[in-house]
């Protein structure tokens, strides 16, 4: 009995024992051989060069310079460490050793067996005459890099924008840029940093258990695109020297499918000055500088439009059903409502007026009486349809929306009721309205052609060609009511009494135009005359606006400028008008051989 029991013992042990080996040497064989490849296959990934970014003639606006970054072996011991780091400082005086220990330590591990980075970035003819000492030190990876660079540093910076270290969340969202270091932080960089950054490229090495490479087993390209925008740098560079001295922006903009020839927003910044950290005190200039030159005035500046508003508020009127051209209201120089006078500029009155020649005379009266005849909702609901209120769609990040006040929003806003004095403030761009520059030059534009563009600075990607269409938003009738308010614009830089003629004068060209006087502070009812703005505190003075298209008879371009405190929209007109004729002059805008006399009530059809 004792022996069949040792027996039996003995065979289950066996039993066991053979199956564990068949589970060793068959069931985990796949399992094993999956991690046996992993170990065996390593995969390096080739950073991508950030694509370029050229202007409409293909001179460049971002690119990117050539260097070398420099990494170190891992685990070396604080001799061997000290002894690298010490040559290296010595071939590179600007280096600081203090600064490449911390980078090796901060990545170093028992668990990392690549090639650690401790300086990211050196110049190329500095570092190519110590190429060949510094690749044959074992312990040194020295590889080919770029870094971003502008080569026409604050031109343009509010539209190309600027790269920046990209940060943990930028890694989350975007794995690429562990790899680039750098993220599109503004203007068209950050708007298209998917297509600058491109796709990274790959090596598949079969490597020993040292990590000693074997074989190259597949390689993959990285890629990269470049984009050309819509803008021309010698306009540019002509638009900053117009703006000299002063801070608000101007966008030129093309009818035929609203490409951006040329915009700025000022006073501009140095964009390489974010490529490798901005110092404390410049950050502090520029987010604390009176003329906030940080912020993108196009998109991000909140201003109310004043009387550049007034042609899509009378298209509201006319779109009620309760006022038409004809309609006339009586200007006497100010109304009384509420127990408060609402003035107009023009302290006489202009007597009858009608919407084109309430347009001509800039008469708030009008706008005044007719708004409270219309009521604020449906303004507000017309206003917004017209492009107000809402984004232009244009491709540069965080735009503003502005806004466009009605008695829902007010009650939302701050729970209070609507007043009728708000209305009338409303109708002429003020009280709570406010507007972004792009929202007053693609409004224009609607008049201007009958249709919505999409302002756009992209022109090609990889030398393709990226269309953008045109939407029709208006109706038919609403397209003839145009013919009104283009006429109130024609009288308004052509007619002796209109509000620009002095100031456009010296156009080759007709042109249709509207002044804008944008108020920053309020007038007192005690007061028996405004104080001239040439005599308040700067900070004090209105806002100026004027916005046109041009030649009246086939309109090519718009142009809007704002100018921050300028004192009243005609100041704005030498500068309208500089612009102009340098777009006759550089052949952007063409015209017949005879200029056509045909009625100008057909004008803008030929785009419409």
């Amino acid at each position: 009995m004792r022996v069949k029991l040792v027996a039996f013992f003995v065979f289950i042990f066996f039993v066991f024992l053979i199956g564990r080996i068949y589970i060793l040497s068959v069931q985990s064989n796949e399992h094993f051989e999956i991690l046996a490849k992993k170990n065996a296959i390593k995969t390096e990934f080739i950073t991508p060069v950030r694509g370029q970014i050229k202007d409409l003639k293909n001179r460049p606006l971002a690119i990117n310079r050539l260097g070398f970054s420099l990494a170190l072996a891992p685990h070396l011991k604080n001799s061997e460490l000290d002894e690298e780091i010490n040559f290296i400082v010595s071939l590179f005086a600007d280096q600081n050793a203090t600064k490449i220990s911390k980078n090796y330590k901060k990545d170093n591990s028992a668990y990392n067996h690549d090639f650690i980075d401790i300086i990211d970035f050196l110049d190329y003819n500095e570092t190519i005459k110590n190429f060949a000492v510094l690749n044959l030190r074992e312990n040194i990876s020295i590889k080919p890099t770029s870094i971003r660079f502008y080569p026409n540093d604050d031109l343009a910076s509010h539209i190309i924008g600027y790269v920046g270290r990209a940060n943990t969340k930028d890694i989350e969202d975007e794995p690429i840029t562990k790899l680039t270091g750098y993220i599109g932080r503004s203007g068209v960089e950050s708007f298209y940093n998917e297509i600058l950054q491109g796709n990274a490229g790959e090596v598949k090495s079969k490597v020993t258990a040292l990590n000693k490479t074997i074989a190259e087993i597949a390689s993959k390209k990285p890629e990269s695109s470049d984009i050309k925008l819509t803008i021309d740098l010698e306009l540019e560079e002509f638009l900053r020297d117009l703006f000299k001295d002063k801070a608000g922006a101007v966008i030129i903009m093309d009818l035929k499918d609203g490409a951006i020839l040329a915009a700025g927003s000022y006073p501009e910044f140095s964009l390489n000055s974010f490529v490798n950290g901005i110092s404390a005190s410049e950050w502090d200039e520029l987010i604390n500088g009176v003329n906030a030159p940080f912020t993108n005035k196009l998109v991000n500046g909140l201003y109310p439009p004043g009387s550049v508003m007034k042609m899509a508020v009378g298209m509201s009127f006319l779109n009620s059903g309760k006022i038409t051209p004809e309609t006339k209201f009586y200007c006497s120089g100010a109304i009384e409502l509420g127990g408060r006078k609402f003035r107009c500029w023009k302290a006489g009155g202009h007597g009858n007026e009608t919407l084109l020649t309430a347009i001509r005379d800039s008469c708030d009266i009008y706008f005044y009486d007719g708004s409270l005849e219309v009521g604020i909702d449906f303004m507000s609901e017309y206003l917004t349809k017209v492009g107000f209120g809402r984004k232009t769609g244009v491709d540069l990040p965080n735009e503003f929306i502005g806004t466009i006040p009605n008695k829902e929003w007010k009650m939302q806003k701050y729970n209070q009721q609507w007043y009728l004095g708000e209305t009338v403030n409303a109708s002429i761009g003020q009280g709570y309205v406010l507007t972004t520059p792009m929202q007053v030059a693609k409004n224009t534009a609607l008049i201007a052609t009958g249709k919505e563009l999409t302002p756009h600075f992209l022109k090609e990607i990889n030398d393709i060609n990226v269309p953008f269409e045109a939407a029709e938003i208006l109706t038919p009738t609403e397209k003839n009511q145009l013919e009104i308010v283009r006429e109130g614009m024609f009288e308004v830089a052509n007619s002796p009494i209109g509000t620009a003629y002095r100031v456009l004068q010296g156009i080759p060209f007709k042109i249709a135009a509207k002044t804008g006087t944008a108020q920053v502070v309020g007038i007192s009812q005690t007061a028996m005359s405004r104080i001239k703005e040439a005599d308040m505190e700067y900070l004090q003075r209105s806002h100026s606006w004027m916005t046109s298209f041009g030649p009246y008879e086939d309109p090519q371009y718009v142009v809007t400028v704002l100018v921050e405190h300028g004192g009243g929209g005609g100041k704005n007109g030498p500068i309208v008008r500089e612009i102009y004729n340098k777009l006759l002059e550089t052949g952007y805008i063409t015209l017949p051989p005879q200029q056509p006399k045909e009625n100008r009530k057909n004008a803008g059809k030929k785009r419409s």
